[in-house]
């Protein structure tokens, strides 16, 4: 799986936002930019707004500094990592957006048949992927293994009564990690913040998770451009106009290591606890929320090329698929994709 907020942020130019078609605005624009789960989160607005930009930037700095309160594995204290620390099997209360988290990626574990599963966070950290410190060379099969036998989301339940929402392990070591959908997460709040203030024409971006709504300061929908899988940040592999929808973009062609003159992504195959080995090298999903679209890019990253294409036609998925060739890269889409395609 594709793990940590800090090292998304290497992902974090997978998606170029695209605002300015021409220098004559028709309209006012504020730009808000910031740093949040270890990667860089963007709000653009076009129109008026009665609220002042200070004002509304401390407002959006609070509301994702309550997410990483609740959910970086980054910070000892947050709910997350209290959760992770205690070898209890008792449930533990937890806040209602991270319950709503758990829940995405419970439906999304099953539906890629575990190839997204949040509780690798054991294997993440045996690669040098997590917060503990970066491992120089590869574990060997016993220390696989072993982490193995701490993850799986059979393990993991989420409970709901009348007092709120309660998670429970019956795994003493086991690890969640919830990075892969945290920057959803975080453009989703970003989202309801807009709502509540009345604003309709907005674009809003952490790291690789963008939303948008409305038109720009050009008075012309958003767009969003997909970036090549090079190291070069401004190369368009497609562009797209989300019409009101979220995108996120997974990939593993920038956070790795090497040894021996073998790259080991930060993608882990939960099932055999390594990183990925096949072809694939970005997934882009389109989904009525940022949450629902950073889980499913996670999984169809995890599975492959082909298994990930058949796996979005069943379920009727908007996603495009970049893989590697022995003559560059090549792309393939759903036809849910293509309607959002900028021809």
């Amino acid at each position: 799986m594709v793990h940590t907020f800090a090292k998304r942020l290497l992902l974090a130019a997978a998606l170029t936002l695209l605002v300015a078609c021409n220098d004559t605005t028709t309209r006012p624009q504020i730009d808000i930019e910031g740093k949040t789960m270890g990667t860089f989160y963007s709000v653009k607005i076009s129109g008026e707004i009665e609220q002042n930009k200070q004002q509304l930037q401390q407002e959006i700095d609070a509301l994702l500094e309550q997410a990483n309160d609740d959910i970086s594995t980054y910070r000892p204290n947050s709910v997350l990592s209290r959760f992770n620390q205690t070898h209890s099997s008792e449930p533990q209360p937890i806040p209602r957006g991270m319950a709503d988290i758990i829940l995405m990626a419970q439906r999304i574990g099953r539906d890629t048949h575990g190839a997204m599963d949040i509780t690798v966070g054991p294997l993440v950290n045996l690669w040098g992927f997590g917060p503990d410190k970066r491992v120089v060379k590869a574990p060997q099969q016993p220390q696989i293994d072993a982490a193995k036998r701490n993850t799986g989301l059979q393990h993991l339940k989420l409970l709901s009564d009348n007092r709120g929402e309660w998670l429970q392990k019956d795994l003493p070591q086991m690890y969640v990690d919830l990075s892969t959908l945290g920057e959803g997460y975080g453009v989703d709040q970003l989202v309801r913040l807009m709502a509540r203030k009345g604003i309709t024409n907005y674009l809003v971006s952490v790291g690789g998770a963008v939303s948008s709504r409305g038109v720009n300061g050009q008075g012309k929908p958003w767009r969003v451009a997909i970036q090549k899988p090079t190291d070069r940040e401004n190369a368009v592999q497609a562009m797209v106009d989300l019409q009101g929808y979220s995108i996120s973009t997974s990939g593993s062609y920038r956070n790795y290591f090497e040894q021996d003159g073998q790259r080991y992504s930060h993608v882990i195959d939960p099932a055999t606890g390594r990183p990925i080995n096949h072809r694939l090298v970005s997934a882009t999903v389109i989904a009525p929320t940022a949450l629902e679209a950073d889980g499913w890019d996670t999984g169809l990253m995890v599975l492959g090329t082909e298994k990930a294409l058949k796996l979005a036609e069943e379920q009727g998925l908007a996603v495009y698929l970049i893989s590697k060739t022995d003559d560059g890269f090549s792309a393939v889409m759903t036809p849910q994709f293509k309607a959002f395609l900028v021809q």
